[in-house]
């Protein structure tokens, strides 16, 4: 059965506005709504179609959104603040599931996305009925830093702005200033400690990476999972770097159906 997107644009109580695609499956009522959180430089069409071929395995309904300053939601200014991350989790994905009129949820985020699902899923508490993370950080690990520098040279030398604008059009150097120059920023990176939000975490969660991740340490998984406990499972993606469910679809969707399937 195929699911049916709506676009939307979703006000929040400040008045900011968030773009989003809400996918309705035809068995999804009575169901959590899987929820995508994009990474540091992504956006609503850099999920590709995995979204809707992991809906459509589970029976689920999906919600995809762009943060603010992304694609078409209300723009931010620079500087970012260091705990930019923090009210994303803490704030604003609740009051963007709750403009959608969505209970429910089971949270998937990639890198930036996946700290902010730690963070949610700590706030949020039996709103969220499993999370999985994929290359979530609970800091900023000499590959972590190493990988942005190297993003920021390539930035600087190759097609890679052209490549980005095909997303984020007049957008594209904020964005990457608001990613590179915050992480690399000496009060970000060395006081970055995402670790007190996870003992908050109740839900079933599923933590991967890459096996070859070139912005994180392993460490970054078993980190996550000892902060959780007894609810967290760690993954590893054989031959993958940062972004599995674009480098090993098929190998991730069997495993985020499979542990999703448990608990819907």
């Amino acid at each position: 059965m195929s699911i049916s997107w709506s676009e939307k644009f979703l006000e929040l109580p400040d008045g900011q506005v968030i773009h989003a695609q809400h996918g309705i499956h035809p068995e999804g009522t009575g169901r959590p709504t899987l929820v995508f959180l994009h990474e540091a430089l992504g956006h609503i069409r850099m999920w590709k179609d995995f979204p809707e071929k992991l809906g459509e395995r589970l029976g689920c309904n999906v919600f995809v959104n762009e943060r603010l300053g992304y694609g078409e939601s209300s723009p931010i200014t620079l500087p970012r603040a260091d705990d930019y991350l923090v009210p994303e989790g803490e704030q604003r994905l609740g009051e963007t599931l709750d403009a959608a009129d969505i209970d429910k949820v089971i949270i998937i985020g990639h890198s930036d996305g996946g700290t902010i699902a730690l963070i949610g899923a700590a706030t949020l508490q039996t709103r969220v009925v499993a999370m999985i993370t994929e290359a979530a950080h609970l800091y900023a690990d000499h590959l972590t830093l190493k990988g942005i520098r190297e993003a920021v040279e390539y930035y600087q030398t190759t097609n890679l702005p052209e490549r980005l604008a095909r997303y984020h059009g007049e957008r594209t150097d904020l964005l990457f200033r608001a990613w590179s120059e915050t992480w690399l920023r000496e009060s970000c990176h060395q006081t970055m400690d995402f670790s007190p939000w996870l003992k908050d975490i109740r839900c079933p969660s599923l933590i991967m990476q890459g096996h070859d991740d070139q912005y994180g340490v392993p460490e970054q998984v078993t980190d996550i999972c000892k902060g959780i406990g007894q609810h967290a499972v760690p993954c590893y993606v054989d031959n993958c770097g940062h972004v599995p469910h674009l480098e090993a679809t098929d190998q991730v969707l069997a495993l985020m159906s499979e542990f999703i399937s448990r608990h819907i």
